[in-house]
């Protein structure tokens, strides 16, 4: 399984395939050459390459993308379930799987 990692200053990687738990390793502008998996994690999205805690930032791109809403194990799914964004104040009322919104009744 693979993950690229964009910026040598970044605390997430984006997952290339879908990562079940276990080995992934890391491509691109990396800092270590694998991580490990704690859950699965759908192909695109981000795997934390550093346990982090409610405020920490999240970099991506080597710029502050959002900041952690809980605690975030090393190796665990980034997402809108453990993050919000810097970018988007809704970021935090959007399902995590499927980014509708939830904040929202659609009759």
């Amino acid at each position: 399984m693979f993950a690229f990692q964009i910026h040598k200053d970044d605390n997430v990687a984006t997952s290339l395939e879908p990562i079940n738990p276990g080995r992934v390793l890391i491509r691109g502008e990396k800092i270590k050459d694998e991580e490990t998996a704690i859950e699965e994690i759908p192909v695109g999205h981000k795997i934390s390459l550093s346990t982090m805690q409610p405020g920490d930032d999240i970099i991506k791109y080597g710029v502050v993308i959002g900041k952690a809403t809980k605690v975030i194990q090393k190796g665990s799914w980034v997402h809108l379930h453990n993050i919000c964004s810097v970018y988007d104040e809704r970021s935090s009322h959007l399902d995590a799987v499927t980014g509708a919104p939830k904040d929202t009744r659609y009759e």
